[in-house]
């Protein structure tokens, strides 16, 4: 699978491009936990590549963006692209809907970001049932999503049942933007408590978070975590062979500049490194793809 290589002023600008657009894409908000979940999961692979952004929601996704090459990639957290972009679309008018969390907590999220971002537009909420939804609910909820009219859904179910839901709705809903933010309807509503930016800086938010839910986060930084150390360390030991390919985005003027394997180095962008055979779907107005990804292609094959 690919994570883009962009910063959180990237990601914003990309998404208030796709609504201006009228677009239909989802963007998946990655860390370790959803690689990791993707990994000898095919299908979700192929959800989360068909997504038109994948950020690097985790530090060590960073540092390893950075190593391969990509010096202007930070951190794209979900609770803070959701500030980030919330505070363009107060600026534009443009219209929310929040779908997830526990009961009467989409509603606490409305009126803790309405009040942050005054002429933030939240036209509406709906917290799902802690079970499948019948078809006639489901039918109903996207009734009811595609009749407010949002310019951004924001999905909260955790990984990686919001990365599936947003790719089974994605042709159901005229909203031209999802996204998926896991606990930040949690975090914003201060129902979890978030680490302090040193240690978010750091790479150290994982402790943090294992303190304060043990139970519920032990196997995904006690198991997954290491996991992903060993599969990055086999990448970068040449143990898998990492075949780079260039641009996949057919509107792209650097799609077949470079043949795989090979870069090209006559112009400025960055090169979009992804595995081979999944798809890009970008704005047209994008130029020289600021969103390149970096493939991990050791711990996802292609789909």
């Amino acid at each position: 699978m690919g994570v883009s290589a962009i910063n959180l002023g990237q990601a914003v600008a990309q998404i208030e491009r796709w609504i201006a657009d009228d677009a239909r894409e989802y963007v998946v908000v990655a860390c370790v936990n959803d690689i990791m979940h993707a990994h000898g999961n095919p299908a979700l692979r192929r959800m989360t590549n068909a997504a038109g952004m994948v950020t690097p929601d985790g530090m060590p996704l960073v540092f390893l963006s950075r190593w391969l090459g990509h010096p202007q990639v930070d951190r794209v957290y979900g609770p803070d692209l959701m500030l980030a972009v919330s505070a363009m679309m107060a600026q534009r008018g443009y219209r929310s809907f929040y779908y997830g969390g526990a009961e009467g907590v989409p509603e606490q999220l409305a009126a803790v970001m309405t009040a942050r971002f005054p002429g933030l537009i939240v036209s509406g909420t709906y917290s799902p049932p802690f079970r499948p939804l019948t078809p006639e609910e489901d039918a109903a909820i996207v009734a009811q999503i595609n009749a407010a009219e949002p310019d951004v859904v924001w999905v909260a179910l955790g990984c990686p049942k919001q990365t599936v839901w947003m790719a089974e709705h994605r042709d159901r809903l005229n909203a031209p933007v999802l996204i998926g933010v896991g606990a930040a309807f949690d975090f914003h509503t201060g129902r979890i408590p978030q680490a302090p930016r040193w240690m978010q800086r750091h790479a150290l938010e994982w402790l943090f978070r294992l303190k304060t839910e043990p139970r519920r986060l032990w196997r995904r930084y006690l198991i997954y975590n290491p996991l992903f150390v060993w599969y990055v360390l086999l990448q970068l030991a040449g143990l898998h062979r990492l075949p780079w390919t260039a641009c996949a985005n057919e509107r792209c003027p650097r799609a077949h500049d470079a043949a795989p394997g090979t870069s090209n180095t006559s112009s400025t962008s960055p090169t979009r490194m992804r595995s081979p055979g999944a798809r890009a779907r970008f704005s047209p107005r994008v130029s020289a793809c600021p969103l390149s990804r970096v493939g991990l292609r050791s711990l996802s094959a292609s789909r």
